[in-house]
């Protein structure tokens, strides 16, 4: 189902995609948040370029954009999956506790933060680009990755990654030298076992977008991890 949404708020444009069977593709988006905010069975397709919250506590529903997006897309989602073939904005994936987020291009600050497993479920989250500072801020569970293609001879990640990190892990493509961690976290090369933890989900990126994925696969890996159950014990106590 075609839905022309150019002069449709984010209410209208939700109460279209619930009524309509099948799969859909919105044309003439141009900012509107919310889109698909807590939907499970739908498969979307955007043209256009959707505002803030997109995916917002999705529940299983496949959301596609063929652009860019803005902030806080798949906040707080649930399961599902959203594709981006351009860059996100800022603190995409917060609090995401499952599901797949996997964005070709770059993303701005905060991505990942306060991600977190929800029993069963491991949210992912696979940036092609690089990622700004504060990634991974918080992050209590799940897995970030990113690829650092076509990053303009800029640095992976920004400043300050992980900072509060007491869960999940993180893997950056290449040997991440440049980059400075929190104490709390231990950054080392990734073992072949680490790289097999992540080589489903390099292989849907690639798949999906159109990547070599042997490429990709026998790169350098620096993975990250939190190095103790409450990182922030020396804040509150003496000794």
């Amino acid at each position: 189902m075609q839905i022309d949404v150019t002069n449709l708020n984010y209410k209208a444009i939700n109460s279209a995609l619930r009524k309509a069977d099948g799969s859909c593709i919105i044309s003439g988006c141009c900012g509107q948040r919310f889109i698909a905010a807590g939907m499970s069975d739908k498969s979307i397709t955007i043209n256009g370029v959707p505002g803030n919250a997109l995916g917002a506590y999705l529940n299983g529903a496949s959301i596609t954009v063929n652009s860019n997006v803005q902030d806080a897309v798949g906040d707080t989602m649930n399961e599902g999956q959203i594709f981006i073939h351009g860059n996100i904005g800022d603190a995409a994936g917060y609090a995401m506790r499952g599901g797949k987020i996997y964005v070709k291009g770059n993303a701005g600050y905060r991505a990942g933060i306060h991600m977190k497993a929800y029993k069963d479920k491991i949210p992912v989250m696979v940036i092609g680009g690089t990622a700004g500072s504060f990634l991974g801020e918080y992050q209590a569970g799940g897995i970030i990755i990113v690829l650092g293609l076509c990053s303009e001879g800029r640095r992976i990640v920004g400043n300050f990654p992980c900072t509060g990190m007491h869960g999940g892990k993180m893997f950056l493509r290449g040997e991440c030298k440049d980059i400075i961690f929190p104490s709390q976290v231990t950054a080392k090369a990734a073992t072949e076992t680490d790289v097999q933890e992540i080589k489903k989900y390099i292989s849907e990126y690639c798949d999906f977008f159109g990547y070599d994925e042997n490429e990709i696969l026998n790169s350098h890996f620096t993975v990250v991890t939190p190095d103790s159950k409450n990182p922030y014990r020396q804040m509150y106590v003496a000794n």
